[in-house]
C-alpha cells in the first residue's frame, strides 16, 4: 500500500478547562497545512464530543477563512481521501493555495468541546483524561485550581491571570493516554 504524504505539520494544542460542571474545554490548534496546492485544510471533530463555536484564523495574514462541517464521505469526496467515514470534519477554505516546493499555510483552529468521558468531577476534583495524538500540548486549569496530579512529565506554570498551564511534548510514536487532576484552591 503506497504510503500517503503528509498534509500537516508543526502541530500545537492547547486545551482550557471552562468551569467544572460543564465538561466543556475551550481548545486552540495551531497547524500548518503542507499539501502542495492544497486550497481546504480538513480537521477532524472528535468522536463522543460535541463541538460548538468553531473559528478558523490564517495565522499570517490574519485572516477569517470560510469552513463547515462534513461528514466523513464529503471529505473523502472533496479532498481528504483518509477520512474516517464515522467522523464529521471541519472543512476549511485556505486564504491561497500551499504553495509548491516546501511552501506552508498556518493555521489556528478554535472550538468549544463538550465531552464527559474527557473532562469530569471525581470527588472533589476535576479530572481531563484524554489521548492526546498531536506532539505538543498544554491544559490550562480553570482559575482557582491547582494541580494535584499529572501522568505524563510536564512543564507547570503560571498564567499571566493565575491560571496552572502544564505543558509537554510527547515523544513516543502514538498517542500520550493523559490524566490531569485538579482540585479547587481553599479560599
Amino acid at each position: 500500500m503506497p504510503r500517503e504524504e503528509p498534509v500537516e505539520t508543526d502541530e500545537y494544542t492547547r486545551y482550557e478547562l471552562l468551569s467544572p460542571g460543564t465538561a466543556s474545554f475551550h481548545i486552540l490548534y495551531e497547524v500548518t497545512a503542507i499539501a502542495p496546492g492544497a486550497t481546504v485544510f480538513f480537521n477532524p471533530i472528535r468522536k463522543g464530543s460535541a463541538a460548538s463555536g468553531e473559528h478558523v484564523t490564517d495565522r499570517m495574514t490574519g485572516e477569517e477563512l470560510r469552513f463547515e462541517v462534513v461528514s466523513g464521505q464529503e471529505a473523502r469526496r472533496s479532498g481528504l481521501s483518509r477520512a474516517d467515514l464515522d467522523t464529521d470534519y471541519i472543512r476549511i477554505h485556505l486564504g491561497r493555495p500551499v504553495p509548491a516546493d516546501g511552501g506552508q499555510v498556518r493555521l489556528l483552529i478554535e472550538k468549544t468541546y463538550q465531552d464527559a468521558k474527557s473532562y469530569f468531577s471525581e470527588g472533589d476534583a476535576i479530572v481531563f483524561a484524554r489521548s492526546l495524538g498531536v506532539r505538543r500540548n498544554s491544559v490550562v486549569l480553570p482559575v482557582g485550581y491547582e494541580l494535584l496530579a499529572c501522568n505524563v512529565p510536564s512543564q507547570v506554570l503560571s498564567e499571566a491571570d493565575g491560571r496552572i498551564l502544564v505543558s509537554f511534548a510527547n515523544p513516543g510514536p502514538g498517542p500520550a493516554a493523559l490524566t490531569i487532576r485538579a482540585k479547587r484552591l481553599l479560599p
